[in-house]
């Protein structure tokens, strides 16, 4: 069997130096270091102005014609034979313009160069997302227009897996939370007499704040990751494209019935981990506190007022809105390619959890005397 390894035999004739080429000039054997660079030096070796003889070659794909075009500085040689095959291969690489490498900026203005390519990419960011939220406006009223019409098994289906199944983890993580915060305060409260003002902070803190945000980033953690990596996979497999030919919008199919299923969810599966989150906290100050269960039940809507839940629930939907517009919008922008999809999926999660804190803080300024 003939050795398959890349090399190069130089042999003087009467008309000069001749270089014979042998092997496998592929991506496969020219793939490792050491394997380059014994090509690499091979080729340095030769004279300049040799005559060269390809026909020998077992094999000759785009990387071993890329590394003998580069060496001939882009141009033929005086003397060259080759079968047709690798004359052609030789010629698709000689038709390609040359790559130009970008001079590396240093110093202060390769920072200002760096900083100026990331405004433009946020920019681009920012313009792409308000345009799938336009987008998701105009299929709404596309919706409103022809109720029939609309991904109704898609929304039915997302709202169980988004709304239902998330029911177990998040009333886990409420429940946790609410123990631990019942503890922590008991101790600071009973330093100061003011026992029975648990229910106040307990109550308010987790109907009103709390609550909707631990449902929120669970949400988005679970749920948005999981948009994106759908639509980045239908990325991946050309599945988008079809919808494309076909002429099925991707905004009122893919887009509209997650939007429509997080905003939904999202308030029922608020005021599920803030009642199990005051469940918690209710053990937590009877053990700690003796403060009975019948007790916090009577003091608790004295305490918060229906406002709290009425703000939390707004909120909330406009937390499920945001999680399903920042998981449509990475996964739309997925390339067909498996780093792409996990850089954003990881990109909407934490894009994802960024808006909500925002938009909770957002909401704690503009309804600060709402409720209090």
């Amino acid at each position: 069997m003939p050795d398959p390894t890349p090399r190069i035999a130089t042999k003087r004739t009467a008309v000069g130096v001749r270089a014979v080429l042998a092997g496998q000039w592929t991506a496969g054997r020219l793939a490792t270091r050491p394997a380059w660079r014994r090509v690499a030096s091979a080729l340095a070796a030769v004279a300049p102005g040799a005559a060269w003889d390809l026909r020998p070659l077992q094999a000759l794909d785009h990387l071993g014609a890329l590394a003998l075009w580069e060496h001939w500085g882009r141009q033929w040689p005086a003397q060259v034979e080759a079968l047709d095959e690798q004359r052609a291969v030789l010629e698709r690489v000689a038709s390609f313009p040359p790559v130009q490498a970008a001079a590396a900026l240093r110093g202060w203005a390769g920072q200002v160069d760096a900083f100026g390519l990331g405004v433009v990419q946020a920019g681009a960011q920012v313009r792409d997302f308000v345009m799938l939220a336009g987008q998701l406006l105009l299929d709404a009223l596309r919706l409103l227009a022809a109720p029939r019409r609309g991904p109704w098994r898609d929304f039915s289906g997302l709202l169980y897996r988004i709304g239902a199944q998330a029911l177990p983890i998040t009333a886990l993580v409420g429940f946790l939370i609410g123990v631990v915060l019942a503890y922590l305060m008991s101790q600071v409260l009973r330093q100061f007499g003011a026992e029975t003002f648990i229910v106040n902070i307990l109550g308010l803190a987790l109907v009103r704040e709390l609550g909707p945000l631990l449902a929120a980033v669970l949400i988005a953690g679970r749920s948005g990751s999981a948009i994106t990596a759908q639509i980045g996979v239908m990325r991946v497999t050309e599945e988008l494209d079809a919808m494309r030919v076909l002429g099925i919008p991707t905004g009122f199919r893919l887009v509209l019935p997650r939007a429509m299923a997080l905003a939904i969810a999202m308030p029922l599966i608020s005021v599920w981990t803030s009642v199990a989150a005051l469940v918690g906290g209710v053990l937590a100050a009877d053990v700690t506190l003796g403060i009975s269960g019948s007790y916090f039940l009577e003091a608790l809507p004295k305490a918060v007022p229906v406002a709290n839940l009425t703000l939390a629930c707004a909120k909330s939907v406009v937390f499920g809105l945001f999680i399903a517009l920042i998981g449509c919008h990475f996964g739309l922008r997925v390339k067909p390619n498996t780093e792409s999809l996990g850089q954003g999926t990881t990109a909407s999660v934490v894009a994802s959890i960024t808006a909500v804190i925002l938009i909770d803080a957002l909401f704690a300024v503009l309804f600060k005397s709402v409720g209090i």
